[in-house]
């Protein structure tokens, strides 16, 4: 935090310097701030705040508690960014090609400088699935939502990439936008990772213009390949086998060798490898979706002026303090002295820091997901508690 932010924020020079060494007196009115991610597949991030903040009162109903919806590129993100950015206008397709080749309805929204901001999730999300088609899932719908936004004037794109159903490294989409990718015979191949494999080469001058270029929002750092790369990590929670994992990491690789440039590029996996197509395709600029985000939401100058930051997501694990918003907002917290505290569907890794499962407070998973507002707010109450003076 530079003192310029501690200035928004209402602190002088030597308040910032001091704060980190001064105790705050928890019988007295505080300020609270609750920036929430959304609970992936139950609640966005607006509602669960608004929960949590309501328990909190339930508590302390005179502490001055200030609310912040986040993301960090994965499902919401582009919501919160419209929400943050006044102007923006929310447009709807009603049909593009779903990840398992179903139709779907895809969504974007506008942005005052016509920049086109959307979720690779809505559209070609794990959700979407039929069943699982850990090989077939494809990107298409993304590159269709894509494209109606350029027709809609949209001069730049801003891809928020989590939650992808498919391991195709974007072809997909980038295929719906102009590409072409062809086997030895000159054929289009086939969708989704598996089609990977047969191509012998692509072609991207048919591809439509994106003058304000591609700015990729991710929450991994993972690259294309490898034991730690797209088919590795997140094959498995769409469904690949040991056997398929292996197929679709070739894929990628051979992928990787066709279009030149280095598989290894931090974050090139994220979103089954589409980082990597768009870097290729587009010169796509791949960025920390929790750093966009905090940005934008001038997040710093929030916790800077509160006496303790409430964060969360559905599920915190031993990769929440590694790109996640959550353990952005953590991060910056702790920076700047600020106590920090956590709210989690479910609570598998021990954040260090004052917490309260749903799953805990609900008795199950099952009901932490039927109810998540009720429990959300009972957990606010409960981390009020924890802080509450004698």
């Amino acid at each position: 935090m530079t003192h310029a932010t501690a200035r928004r924020a209402g602190l002088t020079a030597t308040q910032f310097t001091r704060r980190a060494h001064l105790s705050v007196d928890w019988t007295s009115h505080v300020r609270v701030l609750i920036a929430m991610d959304s609970f992936k597949g139950s609640i966005d991030s607006s509602s669960v705040a608004a929960a949590v903040a309501a328990g909190w009162k339930d508590v302390r109903p005179n502490d001055d508690v200030v609310r912040r919806a986040m993301g960090d590129g994965g499902e919401g993100t582009a919501a919160v960014i419209a929400a943050a950015v006044e102007g923006s206008v929310a447009h709807v397709i009603e049909s593009v090609t779903g990840p398992d080749g179903r139709d779907t309805r895809g969504e974007w929204f506008m942005l005052p400088d016509r920049t086109a901001v959307l979720d690779l999730a809505q559209m070609s999300g794990l959700p979407l699935m039929g069943s699982l088609d850990p090989l077939g899932a494809t990107t298409r719908g993304l590159g269709e939502t894509i494209r109606a936004a350029l027709s809609q004037g949209a001069t730049a794109v801003w891809i928020c990439l989590g939650g992808s159903a498919s391991t195709d490294a974007g072809v997909g989409a980038l295929r719906a936008l102009g590409l072409k990718a062809t086997d030895c015979h000159g054929d289009p191949v086939g969708e989704g990772g598996i089609g990977l494999s047969g191509i012998a080469s692509i072609d991207t001058r048919s591809l439509l213009e994106i003058p304000g270029g591609v700015t990729l929002l991710t929450d991994v750092t993972s690259p294309l390949t490898g034991p730690s790369g797209a088919a590795a990590v997140f094959g498995p929670q769409k469904g690949a086998s040991l056997g398929d994992v292996a197929i679709l990491d070739s894929a990628l690789a051979h992928f990787a060798e066709i279009c030149g440039a280095p598989p290894q590029l931090i974050g090139a996996g994220a979103a089954g490898g589409t980082a990597y197509g768009f870097h290729v395709a587009y010169g796509a600029e791949i960025v920390s979706g929790a750093d966009r985000v905090a940005e934008i939401t001038d997040l710093d100058t929030g916790i800077a002026s509160a006496d303790l930051v409430i964060t969360g997501e559905g599920s915190f694990d031993s990769q929440s303090r590694r790109g996640k918003v959550v353990g952005s907002i953590l991060d910056r917290a702790e920076r700047m002295g600020v106590r920090g505290a956590i709210i989690a569907g479910r609570i598998l890794h021990d954040p260090g820091t004052p917490h309260v499962s749903l799953t805990d407070i609900a008795g199950s998973s099952e009901e932490a997901l039927r109810n998540p507002s009720i429990w959300a707010q009972a957990a606010g109450s409960r981390i009020a508690r924890i802080f509450h003076g004698p």
